[in-house]
Protein backbone atom coordinates (compact mmCIF):
# COMPACT_ATOMS: atom_id res chain seq x y z
CA UNK A 1 0.00 0.00 0.00
CA UNK A 2 1.22 3.61 -1.13
CA UNK A 3 1.66 5.74 2.01
CA UNK A 4 0.18 9.41 1.84
CA UNK A 5 2.02 11.91 3.17
CA UNK A 6 1.15 15.58 3.79
CA UNK A 7 3.54 18.28 2.76
CA UNK A 8 6.24 19.48 5.06
CA UNK A 9 4.57 22.19 6.96
CA UNK A 10 6.83 25.93 5.93
CA UNK A 11 8.76 27.19 8.09
CA UNK A 12 7.70 30.29 9.64
CA UNK A 13 10.24 33.72 9.88
CA UNK A 14 9.81 35.88 12.27
CA UNK A 15 10.87 39.47 10.20
CA UNK A 16 12.09 41.57 13.62
CA UNK A 17 13.34 45.09 14.07
CA UNK A 18 11.97 46.91 11.07
CA UNK A 19 15.42 49.61 11.44
CA UNK A 20 17.93 47.06 11.22
CA UNK A 21 19.16 44.85 9.06
CA UNK A 22 16.52 41.77 9.25
CA UNK A 23 14.02 42.57 6.84
CA UNK A 24 16.47 43.16 3.95
CA UNK A 25 18.39 39.38 4.76
CA UNK A 26 15.18 37.92 4.91
CA UNK A 27 14.29 39.12 0.88
CA UNK A 28 17.99 37.90 0.38
CA UNK A 29 17.37 34.91 1.61
CA UNK A 30 14.18 34.67 -0.67
CA UNK A 31 16.47 35.32 -3.39
CA UNK A 32 19.40 33.21 -3.35
CA UNK A 33 16.90 30.32 -1.83
CA UNK A 34 17.92 27.82 -4.31
CA UNK A 35 21.97 28.41 -4.37
CA UNK A 36 21.33 28.64 -0.37
CA UNK A 37 19.11 25.22 -0.41
CA UNK A 38 16.67 26.67 1.32
CA UNK A 39 13.58 25.12 2.12
CA UNK A 40 9.77 26.67 1.95
CA UNK A 41 9.71 29.43 4.10
CA UNK A 42 7.26 32.52 5.00
CA UNK A 43 7.80 35.87 6.71
CA UNK A 44 4.88 36.64 9.20
CA UNK A 45 4.04 40.23 8.47
CA UNK A 46 5.28 43.53 7.12
CA UNK A 47 4.66 43.19 3.36
CA UNK A 48 5.35 46.37 2.55
CA UNK A 49 7.64 46.73 4.88
CA UNK A 50 10.03 43.81 3.05
CA UNK A 51 9.28 45.33 0.12
CA UNK A 52 10.11 48.66 0.52
CA UNK A 53 13.86 46.77 1.93
CA UNK A 54 14.40 44.68 -1.12
CA UNK A 55 13.79 47.57 -3.06
CA UNK A 56 16.50 49.51 -1.28
CA UNK A 57 18.56 46.52 -1.69
CA UNK A 58 17.87 46.25 -5.08
CA UNK A 59 16.32 42.32 -4.78
CA UNK A 60 14.56 40.68 -7.43
CA UNK A 61 12.10 39.46 -4.75
CA UNK A 62 8.49 39.59 -5.35
CA UNK A 63 6.25 39.72 -2.22
CA UNK A 64 3.48 37.60 -1.97
CA UNK A 65 0.62 38.52 0.78
CA UNK A 66 -1.23 34.95 1.11
CA UNK A 67 -4.06 34.87 4.35
CA UNK A 68 -3.58 31.29 5.27
CA UNK A 69 -0.87 28.69 5.68
CA UNK A 70 -2.00 26.48 3.13
CA UNK A 71 -1.12 28.72 0.60
CA UNK A 72 2.76 29.09 0.92
CA UNK A 73 3.70 26.49 -1.16
CA UNK A 74 2.52 27.97 -4.33
CA UNK A 75 3.58 31.25 -3.50
CA UNK A 76 7.21 30.47 -2.31
CA UNK A 77 7.69 29.64 -6.27
CA UNK A 78 6.42 33.28 -6.96
CA UNK A 79 7.94 35.47 -4.21
CA UNK A 80 8.46 35.52 -0.88
CA UNK A 81 5.48 34.77 1.24
CA UNK A 82 4.13 37.23 3.97
CA UNK A 83 1.46 36.01 6.30
CA UNK A 84 -1.25 38.48 7.87
CA UNK A 85 -1.77 42.21 7.42
CA UNK A 86 0.32 43.53 10.54
CA UNK A 87 3.05 45.84 8.48
CA UNK A 88 5.53 48.28 9.65
CA UNK A 89 7.02 51.63 7.73
CA UNK A 90 10.45 51.23 6.60
CA UNK A 91 12.80 53.56 7.79
CA UNK A 92 16.76 51.56 8.69
CA UNK A 93 18.85 52.36 11.40
CA UNK A 94 15.64 54.46 12.82
CA UNK A 95 14.42 52.75 15.65
CA UNK A 96 11.04 53.41 17.32
CA UNK A 97 8.45 51.78 19.22
CA UNK A 98 6.01 51.32 16.30
CA UNK A 99 8.75 49.33 15.29
CA UNK A 100 9.31 47.00 18.06
CA UNK A 101 5.59 46.72 18.68
CA UNK A 102 5.27 45.28 15.03
CA UNK A 103 8.52 43.14 16.03
CA UNK A 104 6.47 41.65 18.79
CA UNK A 105 3.96 40.87 16.98
CA UNK A 106 5.68 39.23 14.31
CA UNK A 107 7.64 37.23 17.01
CA UNK A 108 4.83 36.36 19.11
CA UNK A 109 2.43 35.07 15.56
CA UNK A 110 5.71 33.39 14.24
CA UNK A 111 5.79 31.36 17.72
CA UNK A 112 2.01 30.52 17.70
CA UNK A 113 2.35 29.03 14.50
CA UNK A 114 4.84 26.65 15.15
CA UNK A 115 3.28 25.78 18.28
CA UNK A 116 0.18 25.17 16.65
CA UNK A 117 1.74 22.72 14.30
CA UNK A 118 1.14 25.04 10.94
CA UNK A 119 4.33 25.80 10.76
CA UNK A 120 7.40 22.72 11.07
CA UNK A 121 9.92 25.20 13.01
CA UNK A 122 10.51 29.19 13.13
CA UNK A 123 13.73 31.18 12.49
CA UNK A 124 13.86 34.69 14.11
CA UNK A 125 15.03 37.92 12.65
CA UNK A 126 17.16 40.03 15.47
CA UNK A 127 15.13 42.41 17.58
CA UNK A 128 16.35 45.19 19.56
CA UNK A 129 15.92 43.97 23.34
CA UNK A 130 16.04 47.67 24.73
CA UNK A 131 13.52 48.99 22.34
CA UNK A 132 11.40 45.77 22.83
CA UNK A 133 11.51 46.50 26.52
CA UNK A 134 9.77 50.14 25.43
CA UNK A 135 6.78 47.93 24.17
CA UNK A 136 6.20 45.74 27.42
CA UNK A 137 8.67 43.00 26.28
CA UNK A 138 9.96 41.48 29.75
CA UNK A 139 12.17 38.70 28.93
CA UNK A 140 15.99 39.02 28.87
CA UNK A 141 15.78 37.83 25.19
CA UNK A 142 13.92 35.67 22.79
CA UNK A 143 15.46 32.68 23.78
CA UNK A 144 13.49 33.24 27.85
CA UNK A 145 10.03 34.49 26.02
CA UNK A 146 10.07 31.49 24.28
CA UNK A 147 10.11 29.13 27.18
CA UNK A 148 7.61 30.92 28.50
CA UNK A 149 5.41 30.23 25.65
CA UNK A 150 5.88 26.86 25.95
CA UNK A 151 5.24 26.83 29.36
CA UNK A 152 9.20 25.50 30.63
CA UNK A 153 10.82 27.24 33.13
CA UNK A 154 13.70 29.08 31.30
CA UNK A 155 16.73 26.98 32.15
CA UNK A 156 15.19 23.84 30.58
CA UNK A 157 15.84 26.62 27.08
CA UNK A 158 19.50 26.43 26.42
CA UNK A 159 21.12 28.67 23.64
CA UNK A 160 23.65 26.44 21.27
CA UNK A 161 26.23 28.83 18.67
CA UNK A 162 26.63 26.52 15.92
CA UNK A 163 28.26 27.55 12.85
CA UNK A 164 29.96 24.79 10.00
CA UNK A 165 33.28 24.10 12.25
CA UNK A 166 31.75 24.68 16.04
CA UNK A 167 29.33 24.45 18.46
CA UNK A 168 29.09 26.49 21.87
CA UNK A 169 27.20 26.45 24.77
CA UNK A 170 26.97 28.94 27.67
CA UNK A 171 25.87 27.41 30.73
CA UNK A 172 25.15 30.98 31.98
CA UNK A 173 23.65 33.82 29.48
CA UNK A 174 22.89 37.29 30.03
CA UNK A 175 24.29 38.34 33.19
CA UNK A 176 27.45 40.51 34.77
CA UNK A 177 30.52 38.79 34.49
CA UNK A 178 31.05 39.13 38.14
CA UNK A 179 27.51 37.25 39.21
CA UNK A 180 29.01 34.37 36.22
CA UNK A 181 30.56 32.37 39.90
CA UNK A 182 28.15 32.66 41.89
CA UNK A 183 25.17 31.48 39.64
CA UNK A 184 27.40 28.22 38.12
CA UNK A 185 26.52 25.09 40.62
CA UNK A 186 26.80 21.62 39.41
CA UNK A 187 23.16 20.63 39.13
CA UNK A 188 22.66 23.41 36.47
CA UNK A 189 25.85 22.67 34.63
CA UNK A 190 24.59 19.05 34.43
CA UNK A 191 20.80 19.95 33.73
CA UNK A 192 22.29 22.35 30.50
CA UNK A 193 24.85 19.52 29.51
CA UNK A 194 21.98 16.51 29.29
CA UNK A 195 19.40 19.07 27.27
CA UNK A 196 22.06 19.53 24.84
CA UNK A 197 23.47 16.16 24.48
CA UNK A 198 19.80 15.15 24.01
CA UNK A 199 19.48 17.92 20.86
CA UNK A 200 22.56 16.72 19.55
CA UNK A 201 20.91 13.51 18.89
CA UNK A 202 17.62 13.72 18.24
CA UNK A 203 18.07 17.33 16.47
CA UNK A 204 20.92 16.48 14.54
CA UNK A 205 21.50 13.61 14.21
CA UNK A 206 24.99 13.11 16.08
CA UNK A 207 24.94 9.51 17.90
CA UNK A 208 26.46 9.58 21.53
CA UNK A 209 28.11 13.35 21.11
CA UNK A 210 31.22 14.18 22.64
CA UNK A 211 30.92 17.21 24.88
CA UNK A 212 34.02 19.09 26.24
CA UNK A 213 33.40 21.08 29.24
CA UNK A 214 35.39 24.40 29.60
CA UNK A 215 37.01 25.85 33.13
CA UNK A 216 36.33 28.74 34.57
CA UNK A 217 39.22 30.28 35.63
CA UNK A 218 42.57 30.92 33.31
CA UNK A 219 44.28 27.80 33.02
CA UNK A 220 41.21 25.94 33.90
CA UNK A 221 42.47 26.76 37.67
CA UNK A 222 45.88 25.28 37.65
CA UNK A 223 44.68 23.01 40.69
CA UNK A 224 43.21 25.34 42.58
CA UNK A 225 45.59 28.35 42.00
CA UNK A 226 43.90 30.34 40.25
CA UNK A 227 40.11 29.68 41.41
CA UNK A 228 38.70 26.77 42.66
CA UNK A 229 35.52 26.48 40.46
CA UNK A 230 36.76 23.85 38.73
CA UNK A 231 37.53 21.41 41.78
CA UNK A 232 34.36 22.30 43.36
CA UNK A 233 31.41 22.99 40.91
CA UNK A 234 32.89 21.45 37.34
CA UNK A 235 34.77 18.33 37.79
CA UNK A 236 31.87 17.13 39.85
CA UNK A 237 28.95 17.82 37.11
CA UNK A 238 31.29 15.98 35.12
CA UNK A 239 31.68 13.22 36.55
CA UNK A 240 27.87 13.07 37.36
CA UNK A 241 27.29 13.30 33.79
CA UNK A 242 30.22 10.24 33.44
CA UNK A 243 28.40 8.19 35.53
CA UNK A 244 25.05 8.94 33.90
CA UNK A 245 26.89 7.33 30.63
CA UNK A 246 27.40 11.14 28.80
CA UNK A 247 30.95 11.85 27.04
CA UNK A 248 31.87 14.16 28.80
CA UNK A 249 35.11 15.81 30.01
CA UNK A 250 36.96 18.22 31.04
CA UNK A 251 37.19 21.11 32.61
CA UNK A 252 39.55 21.87 29.90
CA UNK A 253 41.14 25.09 29.38
CA UNK A 254 39.25 27.85 27.57
CA UNK A 255 42.51 29.51 25.30
CA UNK A 256 43.60 25.90 24.20
CA UNK A 257 39.79 24.76 23.27
CA UNK A 258 38.50 26.55 20.10
CA UNK A 259 42.21 25.44 18.43
CA UNK A 260 41.90 23.38 15.01
CA UNK A 261 42.98 20.14 16.63
CA UNK A 262 40.95 20.73 19.49
CA UNK A 263 37.81 21.02 17.76
CA UNK A 264 38.08 18.12 16.38
CA UNK A 265 37.98 16.02 19.59
CA UNK A 266 34.45 17.32 20.29
CA UNK A 267 30.67 17.92 18.89
CA UNK A 268 30.19 20.71 21.51
CA UNK A 269 32.06 22.96 24.03
CA UNK A 270 30.07 23.68 26.98
CA UNK A 271 31.09 27.18 28.52
CA UNK A 272 30.84 28.70 31.98
CA UNK A 273 29.55 32.08 30.73
CA UNK A 274 28.60 33.98 27.04
CA UNK A 275 31.31 35.78 25.52
CA UNK A 276 33.59 32.35 25.97
CA UNK A 277 30.80 30.40 24.24
CA UNK A 278 29.88 33.33 21.25
CA UNK A 279 33.69 35.37 21.30
CA UNK A 280 35.17 31.75 19.43
CA UNK A 281 31.76 31.18 17.29
CA UNK A 282 31.86 35.06 16.01
CA UNK A 283 35.43 34.76 15.37
CA UNK A 284 35.73 31.73 13.63
CA UNK A 285 31.63 31.54 11.83
CA UNK A 286 30.05 35.09 12.13
CA UNK A 287 28.59 35.26 8.59
CA UNK A 288 27.54 31.58 9.08
CA UNK A 289 26.66 31.01 12.86
CA UNK A 290 23.23 30.29 14.22
CA UNK A 291 21.60 30.71 17.18
CA UNK A 292 19.89 27.48 18.13
CA UNK A 293 16.90 26.92 21.30
CA UNK A 294 17.06 23.48 22.87
CA UNK A 295 15.05 21.85 24.98
CA UNK A 296 11.79 23.26 23.48
CA UNK A 297 9.20 21.14 21.95
CA UNK A 298 9.13 23.82 18.95
CA UNK A 299 12.38 24.41 17.04
CA UNK A 300 13.72 27.90 16.79
CA UNK A 301 16.80 29.07 14.85
CA UNK A 302 18.32 32.58 14.64
CA UNK A 303 21.28 34.31 12.60
CA UNK A 304 23.90 34.76 15.53
CA UNK A 305 24.34 38.99 14.91
CA UNK A 306 22.43 41.44 16.09
CA UNK A 307 20.06 44.02 14.41
CA UNK A 308 23.47 46.44 13.16
CA UNK A 309 21.19 49.61 12.88
CA UNK A 310 24.79 51.07 11.54
CA UNK A 311 24.56 49.53 8.69
CA UNK A 312 20.77 48.58 7.97
CA UNK A 313 19.31 49.53 4.17
CA UNK A 314 23.01 49.66 2.96
CA UNK A 315 23.36 46.67 1.51
CA UNK A 316 26.40 45.96 3.23
CA UNK A 317 24.72 42.99 5.55
CA UNK A 318 25.78 39.59 4.56
CA UNK A 319 22.93 36.92 4.57
CA UNK A 320 24.85 33.88 5.43
CA UNK A 321 23.82 33.59 8.74
CA UNK A 322 20.10 34.19 8.10
CA UNK A 323 20.17 31.59 5.57
CA UNK A 324 21.94 29.12 7.72
CA UNK A 325 19.45 29.65 10.52
CA UNK A 326 16.26 29.17 7.98
CA UNK A 327 18.15 26.02 6.73
CA UNK A 328 19.10 24.58 10.00
CA UNK A 329 15.59 25.05 10.97
CA UNK A 330 14.17 22.99 8.00
CA UNK A 331 17.06 20.22 8.80
CA UNK A 332 16.12 20.16 12.51
CA UNK A 333 12.51 19.69 11.43
CA UNK A 334 12.78 17.25 9.07
CA UNK A 335 15.09 14.90 11.31
CA UNK A 336 12.25 15.14 13.87
CA UNK A 337 9.69 14.23 11.46
CA UNK A 338 11.28 11.24 10.44
CA UNK A 339 12.17 10.21 14.01
CA UNK A 340 8.59 10.88 14.93
CA UNK A 341 8.00 7.92 11.90
CA UNK A 342 10.33 5.65 13.33
CA UNK A 343 8.65 5.57 17.31
CA UNK A 344 5.30 6.04 15.70
CA UNK A 345 3.56 2.10 16.46
CA UNK A 346 3.12 0.93 13.24
CA UNK A 347 -0.79 1.61 11.69
CA UNK A 348 -2.80 -1.12 10.80
CA UNK A 349 -3.31 -1.47 7.49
Amino acid sequence: MTQHTEPHPAIAVSVGDPAGIGPELLCEAWATRLKAQLPVFVAVGGANLLRAAADQRGLDCPIVPIGDMAEVEEAFQLGLPVLGDADADYRPASPDDAGAAFALHSLAQATRLVLTGKASAMATAPIAKGQLARVGFEYPGQTEFLAAACGMPAQDAVMMLAGPSLRTVPITVHCALADVPGLLNAELICHKTRIVAQALEHDFGIVRPRLALAGLNPHAGEDGKFGREEQTIIEPAIATLQGEGFDATGPHPADALFTPRARANYHAAVCMYHDQALIPLKALEFDEGVNVTLGLPIIRTSPDHGTAFDIAGKGLADAGAMCAAIRMAGECAQRRAQNALVEAPAANV
